[in-house]
């Protein structure tokens, strides 16, 4: 392992700052809410509420509980119960956090947002993560502008807004407002085990015409070349595809995707890396990983039964105990799909994510937000990085740390991508009726029909379904 956050510092903040050129302008199309969240103001609880000062900006009561919810997944939990809540109770001893955490969001706090009961801290993440968008738009989601101004914990001098990234606060933003907090700085890709690859002289591939000739030599060895979850993981296969599409003809691509373009999903970039994955699923993939969840592919992959993997950073940690020692995490880009892609084969897609927000109609949104200026300390993100492996939003906070094979790989693929390091795509939380079919498409292309052109269509017929619908809030990214 080596020391690289120092080096890595600026290509990280070119790479936010890049994000937040995106300017997530979100703009409402029409007044209607989505029926799944509650947008009255009946039954609302009383809320607790402080004065405020120097030493408690955000004016919360400091008696007062404060309930959280965390996704227990690639990241744990152990960060929250272990040191966000001590730092929160070191500053606030007399306020009780009151902890919980589960696999799937919308099941369990669904139903609270919508009965007016919401906890005050929530982690929105997952394959069962709600609709944010149509949370924001039902007023379930409270404004945090007064977070990012308020003062940093540990940062002297510098608004919690200053401390971070920049595009950190943009990328949570809707309607001009910020509303989220995207904390884990994540990097996707093709995941390896890079002893097995050295052992076997396999280089990881720069080409179409590499991977698939690389597939062919780990088929040989009696190993599934490619594989991924199709229970609750196909996602990571659409986050593939896609990063592939937007290399063949940059970025653009997947912003019409995001703009509900009418033939976003029918043009060339897309075609063609449907074509080129439809290939893998159709020679390289194990068909029975169609009806498997997401650890147990990647308990194959430790076991060096499965070669590459597409996921993000988060995949070291979330394997920690079940990978052998020996086992060297490392991440390739995906390879380039044609000679013509626009981006070269280095470009990688990188971004802020995992939402974590404020329940405007909680208890105690105030202690809400408190908790999450608790999680915004160079303190707290520093430690969460220690824990999860993965990099936060607040700059700097991890300099001078010697970190895992896998995150010390992920930040040198960051560093070479340079200029050429790229968003993705929002869609997939802005419109969950789209998510979902892309999910569902993208387990069909992959495992049953390997048909490219009708995985285009498909998703056109489901994206203009979207555009539309005027029940639907719509967003526009530029």
């Amino acid at each position: 392992m080596t020391d690289i956050f120092t080096k890595s510092e600026l290509d990280r903040r070119t790479l936010l700052r890049r994000a937040a050129a995106v300017g997530l302008l979100a703009t409402p199309a029409v007044s209607m809410l989505s029926a799944c969240v509650g947008g009255s103001d009946e039954g609302t609880q009383d809320q607790a509420t402080g004065t405020k000062s120097a030493d408690n900006p955000l004016g919360i009561d400091p008696k007062a509980g404060v309930e959280i919810v965390i996704f227990n997944g690639g990241l744990g939990t152990k960060y929250a119960t272990d040191v966000d809540t001590p730092l929160f109770n070191k500053k606030w001893p007399e306020a009780k956090v009151t902890y919980s955490q589960t696999e799937e969001i919308s099941t369990q706090i669904q139903p609270r947002i919508n009965a007016g009961n919401p906890p005050d801290m929530i982690n929105n993440s997952g394959s069962k993560l709600m609709d944010f968008g149509a949370i924001v738009k039902a007023g379930q989601a409270a404004d945090l502008t007064d977070l990012f101004a308020a003062p940093s914990l540990d940062i002297a001098g510098k608004t919690v807004a200053e401390t971070l990234v920049p595009g950190a606060v943009e990328q949570g933003t809707y309607d001009g407002k910020p509303f989220a907090v995207n904390y884990a700085y994540t990097v996707f890709g093709l995941w390896y085990n890079a002893a097995l690859f050295k052992k076997n002289n396999w280089t990881p591939p720069a080409t179409w015409a590499e991977f698939t000739a690389l597939c062919d030599k780990i088929k040989a060895a009696g190993i599934t070349p490619f594989g991924y979850a199709g229970a609750n993981a196909s996602y990571y296969m659409v986050r593939a595809l896609l990063t592939s599409a937007g290399k063949i003809g940059t970025e653009q691509v997947l912003k019409d995707i995001d703009n509900l373009k009418e033939g976003a999903w029918t043009n060339d970039a897309v075609k063609q890396a449907a074509e080129a994955w439809a290939g893998i699923g159709k020679n390289y993939i194990n068909k029975t990983f169609l009806g498997l969840r997401h650890t147990e592919v990647q308990l194959q992959q430790n076991q060096d039964k499965v070669a590459f993997y597409p996921c993000g950073s988060w995949l070291e940690n979330e394997q920690a105990k079940d990978t052998p020692s020996g086992f060297e995490y490392a991440i390739a880009p995906y390879p380039s799909v044609t000679a013509s892609d626009k981006l070269p084969a280095t470009a990688i897609n990188a971004a802020a994510g995992e939402i974590y927000f404020a329940a405007a109609k909680g208890k105690n949104p105030q202690g809400g937000k408190e908790y999450l200026r608790t999680m915004l300390s160079k303190e707290a993100a520093l430690e969460f990085t220690k824990l999860t492996k993965s990099l936060t939003v607040v700059a700097g906070a991890s300099d001078g740390v010697t970190i895992s094979p896998g995150l010390t790989s992920a930040n040198d693929a960051v560093a070479k991508a340079g200029k050429d390091v790229f968003m993705g795509y929002l869609f997939d939380t802005w419109y969950k009726k789209l998510d979902d079919e892309s999910r569902a498409a993208a387990n069909d292309l992959m495992f049953k029909d390997y048909d490219a052109a009708k995985f285009c269509e498909r998703m056109e017929k489901a994206s203009q379904a979207v555009a539309k619908d005027s029940a639907i809030t719509k967003f526009t990214r530029s």
